[in-house]
């Protein structure tokens, strides 16, 4: 079994290999009819050294940025020959290719970069690091609870732009000797001012339930999904009423990692092909589409993991429920909404739907919604987060140059590293 687990692993390498090989070639042809940002004319950038498999990190940051870019001029910084080419399909700002650190290096000498932002902590961002005389900002890819918002990576940014209150709070308890107060900025969900797309349906008098359910982790601390061990029982149920309609939104990784997460996975999508066929005017919706927005805002209720999804969906201020995860190993840090929000344990997945009615009803529940919408998001009123987005960009822009003045006289020094990899080769994994 070792041997032909060995042999699979080496098929695998091999073939993403020559995967990203032939993106690369395939960017180059693309790349010589673009044409690239004006040297001395980026501001800000987005430094995502990903591979397509995670640019849903990135694409919520879409629409805010386009908005920033009418102020700043924004382009993002893409190190992968897969992800590069989907960025220039969809991405609405500018987006460079810089493969090598040399590559890194010239664009970092042509541009004014003031701030430079990161939605997720990919190692490589470690070799965006060393280059001083302008703000690292961690952003993020979503507002949680998840042990991964308070990992001590935070200290290796300048800034990071939080949601509210209850992100500062968390930050405090788990980070020790971090300046809260100093290296946070409270923004809200500027993504929540964005909300849009056409739904893929009909709007009648059925209930829409957005279940959003998270991949089942690469850890046990982070086993937060729901799919194997809540999903069918839930969908199941709400397919049975004929008064509801699903939109099932599964995360991208979903089943990476585990064939019997995999195999509910696609079972559910089954059954809500099945109940289309049975029923049309169901019009039960598998969502794989890039774009996050119209689910959260058309959704009646909506069923989550532990996972950002909770805190896109609570900036909303509609209805959630939460899937308690099955693991009794997953981390869950029950010291905000978590301590209190409206759980459904595996064992009681079937039952959703009267627990779908207590919520959309209970005027207690909506009470307590609105408390915790505030706390972590503060004003949500359309257009504030957006406005304290551009806010505290305007802050940092002011510090920089303060600092800059500070040190207008210093030498400028070569901040290259002899030891990097000149050619900087993809590891292209799976999904690139």
């Amino acid at each position: 079994m070792r041997i032909v687990s060995q042999f699979k692993t080496a098929r695998r390498i091999v073939r993403d290999l020559l995967r990203s090989r032939r993106n690369r070639i395939l960017l180059a042809e693309r790349l010589a009819g673009e044409t690239p940002p004006a040297p001395g004319s980026i501001e800000i950038a987005v430094y995502f050294a990903d591979t397509r498999v995670n640019l849903y990190q990135i694409r919520q940051w879409y629409a805010p940025l386009a908005e920033l870019a009418r102020e700043h001029p924004v382009a993002i910084i893409s190190r992968s020959p897969g992800t590069m080419m989907t960025l220039l399909d969809e991405a609405p700002i500018p987006a460079v290719y810089l493969r090598k650190v040399t590559d890194l290096e010239k664009f970092v000498a042509q541009q004014p970069l003031r701030i430079v932002f990161y939605v997720n902590q990919n190692t490589k961002n470690f070799q965006m690091f060393r280059y001083g005389r302008m703000w690292h900002v961690f952003i993020n890819h979503g507002e949680s609870d998840k042990m991964y918002m308070t990992t001590n990576q935070y200290k290796a940014y300048d800034y990071a732009f939080v949601a509210g209150q209850a992100a500062r709070d968390r930050l405090a308890r788990k980070l020790w000797s971090y300046d809260v107060e100093h290296r946070t900025l409270e923004i809200g969900r500027p993504q929540a001012d964005h909300f849009a797309g056409e739904t893929p349906y009909t709007p009648d008098d059925r209930t829409v339930v957005l279940y959003a359910p998270t991949w089942e982790g690469d850890r046990p601390a982070a086993a937060y999904g729901s799919i194997a061990s809540h999903g069918e029982a839930l969908v199941d149920a709400l397919l049975a009423t004929g008064r509801h309609r699903v939109i099932y939104r599964p995360h991208p990784r979903s089943g990476v990692v585990s064939r019997d997460y995999r195999d509910a996975n696609r079972r559910i999508i089954a059954a809500l092909e099945r109940a289309n066929a049975a029923d049309p005017a169901a019009q039960h919706v598998h969502d794989t589409g890039s774009a996050l927005g119209w689910q959260l805002a058309a959704a009646d209720v909506a069923i989550t993991d532990i996972s950002a999804m909770v805190y896109d969906r609570l900036a909303t201020g509609k209805p959630i429920i939460i899937a308690r995860p099955a693991s009794p190993e997953a981390e869950i840090d029950e010291s905000g909404y978590l301590s209190d929000c409206e759980w459904l344990r595996a064992e009681d997945a079937a039952q959703v739907v009267p627990a779908i009615d207590r919520v959309l009803t209970s005027t207690e529940a909506h009470e307590k919604l609105t408390l915790w919408v505030t706390r972590y998001f503060g004003d949500t009123t359309p257009g504030a987060a957006t406005a304290r987005f551009h806010a505290a960009v305007d802050t940092l822009y002011a510090e920089w140059q303060r600092v800059a003045e500070q040190h207008a006289s210093d030498p400028i020094t070569s901040e290259s590293n002899p030891f990097d990899d000149e050619d900087d080769e993809d590891e292209a994994p799976t999904g690139d």
